[in-house]
């Protein structure tokens, strides 16, 4: 807008100017002046428009430029998320061993004189690891050492070593080492639990089962 204002003054001083020269024929005077002011018309408009040309914004890059960022030689990039692939199955021996460690840690537990029901339990878990465990061929095997090696659980010794004594049957049926039960309570030791809070409670009397 401010550079109109200049062209349009210029224009009118320059009619003004044309329009003040004296002539005795007044009509040939008007046709020059028009003449002129034309052509001054013209010139201005001409100005005008280079100077409107060069006052236009230079087109400038981009701030972030898209097609910079992609190489046409680089692979598309890869937009899905890395998803973590499933475990494998747990295996008959990794089971097998799990469940090993949770029986002797039982017993490891499993309180001096345990009451009634803690007998009770410990035999009932027996009889349902051989009917529900996940390895058929293995629960009915379980089934078989438990009917030639019935349950002991008395008191800890008692289903400690008992419980030794059936996992070594195990062991010599898959042709495994046997491991010494006197030093059962040294390899599967109580819970590290703070105040004994792991600790299984029995009973202070002994209860003699009929």
């Amino acid at each position: 807008m401010c550079s109109v204002f200049p062209a349009i003054v210029s224009i009118s001083l320059c009619s003004c100017t044309d329009m003040g020269d004296e002539n005795p024929n007044p009509f040939q005077a008007l046709f020059r002046t028009v003449e002129r002011f034309s052509n001054c018309v013209q010139t201005h408009l001409a100005n005008f428009t280079q100077q409107a040309h060069r006052s236009l914004p230079t087109k400038k890059n981009p701030l972030i430029s898209i097609s910079s960022s992609i190489n046409a030689d680089s692979p598309a990039p890869n937009t899905h998320f890395l998803v973590k692939k499933p475990a494998a199955p747990v295996t008959k021996e990794e089971l097998g061993r799990a469940t090993w460690t949770f029986l002797h840690t039982l017993a490891a537990q499993y309180p001096e004189n345990p009451t009634r029901q803690q007998k009770k339990d410990v035999k009932e878990l027996m009889s349902i690891l051989s009917r529900i465990y996940p390895c058929q061929e293995c629960a009915d095997h379980f089934k078989e050492v438990l009917r030639a090696n019935p349950v002991m659980a008395g008191s800890h010794d008692e289903f400690s070593q008992w419980l030794c004594h059936v996992h070594n049957v195990v062991n010599r049926s898959l042709g495994k080492l046997i491991f010494p039960c006197e030093r059962v309570d040294a390899r599967w030791g109580k819970l590290d639990c703070e105040q004994r809070g792991c600790d299984l409670q029995g009973t202070t009397s002994k209860h003699i089962d009929p």
